[in-house]
């Protein structure tokens, strides 16, 4: 409950920002926009916050026939936000491009239930319809990472259009510095709370993590009904240590991909890609 709480404020306070800006630009339009869609996350925190308060004062046992109803008429956190937010509160927490079925997993083991990967199916086209129609009118769009060598979208992975082009990018050594790089901002998301009393799906994605990392895992694994406990600081030098093989290389050939983009493609082509017709063409531009 208390994370849903957490994540509604987070959504204020940018939207809070966002009217800022939009105020010093002189956009009414946006401001207002803004604006309406704060009183709808803030009635939705009011909502949540009395539901919480009901939860923790139905202490004393109450009538068969008065309680049903009130479980039956319960809101769903999960569904306060709409599906581009969620995707957007586990990106940001991410850093790097990540696949509807990472996003999922991770939603469901930091924030609330696991969000639909056929939910997010058709995001990214609703997201690149939504600028083209009115360019800047969001804050942040959800977009397409961009493949290094045909600057065309890389499928099957979603990134915010805030971050720098360069991070947007994705190369041959990419994926792994991605997957390396989650893994410590997930042990760093694991660490904010109470470690002895994660959820499963963080423990079993910690887990994974930890499996799939060389010398991530204890010699002599700790184990308790139900899952293993992952050593963090353990992962995280496991993690930092092959990171650093890889970062430069990756980070060169994200630089250069990116310089090319800045000077072949236009505004909307630096967020959802260039058109697979002429990616060839980009390919041989130098």
């Amino acid at each position: 409950m208390h994370e849903h709480l957490d994540a509604l404020e987070e959504r204020m306070q940018q939207l809070q920002q966002a009217m800022r800006r939009a105020q010093l630009a002189r956009d009414s339009d946006e401001v207002k926009r803004l604006r309406d869609e704060l009183r709808r996350i803030q009635r939705a925190w009011d909502a949540l916050f009395e539901q919480a308060e009901d939860g923790e004062d139905a202490t004393a046992p109450t009538d068969t026939s008065r309680s049903a109803p009130a479980q039956d008429t319960t809101t769903d956190p999960s569904a306060l936000l709409p599906a581009r937010e969620q995707v957007h509160q586990v990106l940001t927490m991410l850093a790097v491009p990540a696949a509807p079925k990472l996003i999922s997993t991770v939603h469901e083991a930091f924030f609330a239930d696991a969000l639909a990967p056929s939910r997010l199916t058709s995001l990214r086209r609703d997201e690149e319809r939504s600028y083209r129609s009115a360019p800047g009118a969001r804050p942040y769009y959800l977009c397409p990472a961009l493949t290094s060598d045909l600057l065309s979208p890389a499928r099957g992975l979603l990134t915010v259009s805030t971050w720098s082009l360069e991070q947007r990018i994705v190369g041959p050594l990419s994926a792994r510095v991605h997957f390396l790089t989650s893994a410590l901002n997930i042990a760093d998301a694991a660490d904010r709370l109470d470690h002895d009393h994660l959820p499963l799906p963080a423990r079993q994605l910690l887990a994974r993590y930890a499996q799939n990392i060389p010398g991530a895992q204890s010699p002599v694994q700790q184990r308790t009904p139900g899952h293993t406990t992952v050593d963090l600081p353990l992962l995280r030098r496991a993690a930092e240590d092959e990171l650093a093989l890889h970062t430069d290389s990756d980070t060169t050939t994200r630089t250069e991909a990116a310089d090319r983009a800045r000077h072949q493609l236009d505004e909307a082509g630096l967020l959802f890609g260039g058109s697979f017709q002429s990616a060839r063409r980009l390919r041989s531009v130098p």
